[in-house]
This record gives structure tokens, C-alpha cells and sequence, in this order.
């Protein structure tokens, strides 16, 4: 089975392209394509909903992977340390709202559902941490929104229980639902949605953050070849 990893930024894959020995890259309609092996593509597909979810449909038409394995870096809304590894239980976006017409805020009509799962959390979480890698189980918080309103980082906390804040998740998980596939999802903490400083905290720490979780997929991948 072919492994999609879909990264939405260039500078969160680099790390991953580099031990990996990616070559040049292939551009289909804008986004960043990496054939590694048989077995392993990787796709940097751009920020936010559209870009991304665009980016995992092409993956699966294209490059008919079997599974997507979104990797990338993300605001806390818990009481999580900096450089904390999270594998997504469950996804949501929160900024879908029909709430006017009746439905629970999140609701997606188009599939009518709320939370979108993730797939094999038990047998993942198990496999990383024989590998020495613990990761924060929680539910991930999408939407096209960089969190600095600390009253909607409160609603989007108390409202669906999230961990996590991010701007990709939620729609590739969507997406891989409708095209019945396994959808993954393994994040970082970068920043935090409460901080005072939350975009200089981003800044300081992305590069870091990143090499742990970059290291962390890499031990999936091995792990998935055996």
C-alpha cells in the first residue's frame, strides 16, 4: 500500500524530504509532489482547507495512495509543552457554522457529521511508543484561522473538546472519509492559542518542533514497511 505524507508548508517537510534523500519535485496545479518510493509520496499541498483538500484529492486520483498521513505543526489549547507529539483521535472544523439553521456548530452538511475520526489510533500510539515516542492522544480543531482571539480559542476549546488548533486536518480527514481511505494525522505543539507572545513563540520554535515529529514519522514509515 502506497503512503501519502501531506505536509501544508514546505519548511514543516523539510526536514522529512531531507532524511528521506527527496529529489526534485514534480508541480501538478501548484502543489509540491515527491515521489520517495513505491511505497511513500510526499505532498506539500499549501495552507488552509482548500489548498489541502485539493492536495489529498490529487494524492488519491493521481497517485492512488491507500493511506494519507497529514504531519505538521500546531497551536495548543490544552496545557501541552512546546515540542508535545499528538496523534489525532478525531477532527473537527470549527469553522463551519449553520448554527442560524439549526444544526450544531461543525456540522458538515455534505456528509452530516461533526467529527471525522482518525484511523488506527490504539495500534499507532502502541507501535511509537515501543519506539520511544509517546504521543498526546486528542481531538484537532481546523479552520482557516491563525488563533490569536483568545475568546474564540476559548469557544473552539469548550466547544468540541480540542487539543489542537491547525488550518489542514479537518479537511483532509473529509476528504479520506469520502473516499473511504485511512486518514492519520500526527502534529507537533508549536505555540500556544492562550500566549501573550503566540506568533513569536511559533517563529522561535517551528524549526525545532518539527525535527522531533520529522524524526517521529520517519519511525512510522519504518514501521509500516515491516
Amino acid at each position: 500500500m502506497r503512503i501519502g505524507i501531506l505536509y501544508a508548508m514546505k519548511k514543516e517537510a523539510k526536514g522529512l524530504l531531507l532524511k528521506l534523500g527527496a529529489k526534485e519535485s514534480e508541480i501538478i496545479a501548484g502543489i509540491e509532489v515527491y515521489p520517495i518510493s513505491d511505497q511513500v509520496i510526499v505532498c506539500v499541498g499549501g495552507v488552509g482547507k482548500v489548498n489541502i483538500a485539493m492536495a489529498a484529492q490529487m494524492m488519491i486520483d493521481r497517485f492512488h495512495v491507500g493511506k494519507i498521513v497529514n504531519v505538521g505543526c500546531a497551536g495548543a489549547l490544552a496545557d501541552l509543552p512546546t515540542g508535545t507529539l499528538v496523534m489525532g483521535t478525531d477532527c473537527v472544523q470549527h469553522d463551519v457554522d449553520t448554527t442560524l439553521a439549526g444544526d450544531p456548530p461543525g456540522l458538515v452538511s455534505t456528509v452530516n457529521c461533526v467529527r471525522f475520526p482518525c484511523s488506527e489510533q490504539l495500534e499507532t500510539l502502541t507501535l511509537m511508543a515501543n519506539m520511544g515516542y509517546v504521543m498526546t492522544p486528542g481531538t484537532i480543531a481546523t479552520g482557516d484561522w491563525f488563533g490569536r482571539d483568545y475568546e474564540r480559542a476559548a469557544y473552539i476549546r469548550d466547544t468540541f473538546g480540542a487539543v489542537l488548533c491547525e488550518m489542514e486536518a479537518g479537511a483532509i480527514a473529509q476528504v479520506c472519509m469520502r473516499n473511504e481511505i485511512p486518514f492519520v494525522s500526527f502534529k507537533v505543539v508549536s505555540d500556544h492559542l492562550f500566549g501573550e507572545h503566540q506568533d513569536v513563540e511559533y517563529e522561535e520554535n517551528v524549526r525545532d518542533v518539527m525535527m522531533r515529529l520529522n524524526d517521529a514519522v520517519c519511525v512510522y514509515l519504518d514501521l509500516m514497511e515491516d
